[in-house]
């Protein structure tokens, strides 16, 4: 029963669209519902220190939370799931005006499962390659503006970033890697 309890904290709260990053302007919503069958768990956040309840509908404190048009100073920071004393494990979230976004796993991903990593341009454009970058160090060119991660280990945990040449550079995002449940 354990287990199961922690697989399933580790999942919350779900984040869609299911990445990190995020453009300036784009809607997301973060939810809880459903996180141990249990309904009236809050969506907290903490922007620039700031502890808060986050609902669509201010006069509740329960429900996901609906946010239409991010913007970087309001949005950006941790979000996570609370009900009485249960509290869910925290997701980072950023919202840049940038033009590039890395899209990674908002949860940590468990050692020997794949993952994948892509980069995206606002403004869409044909035919671009991305370069990966790991702790600053370039990892990877791709002409498909992805990389696959196969069998996930402890040495891919880090800041990954990415950017695509004449388009712009990504913010920075953690990937965490636990060990296999």
């Amino acid at each position: 029963m354990e287990v199961t309890a922690l697989c399933i904290t580790l999942t919350f709260p779900q984040v869609v669209p299911n990445r990190q990053q995020h453009f300036q302007y784009e809607s997301l919503v973060v939810s809880c519902e459903g996180l141990e069958g249990l309904t009236g768990w809050r969506v907290m956040q903490r922007i620039k220190g700031v502890v808060e309840t986050c609902a669509t509908d201010w006069s509740k404190s329960t429900g996901p939370c609906e946010i239409k048009d991010a913007y970087p100073a309001l949005d950006s920071g941790e979000y996570w799931c609370v009900m009485g004393r249960n509290t869910s494990n925290t997701v980072n979230i950023t919202v840049t005006d940038g033009p590039v976004i890395l899209e990674s796993p908002v949860h940590p991903v468990t050692e020997g499962d794949a993952t994948a990593l892509s980069c995206r341009v606002k403004q869409a454009s044909p035919n671009l390659t991305a370069e990966f970058f790991k702790d600053g160090r370039l990892m990877e060119r791709s002409s498909t503006e992805n990389v696959n991660i196969l069998s996930v280990s402890k040495s891919n945990e880090g800041l990954y970033k990415c950017r695509i040449p004449g388009a712009g550079e990504s913010p920075g995002s953690w990937l965490t890697v636990r060990g296999e449940t």
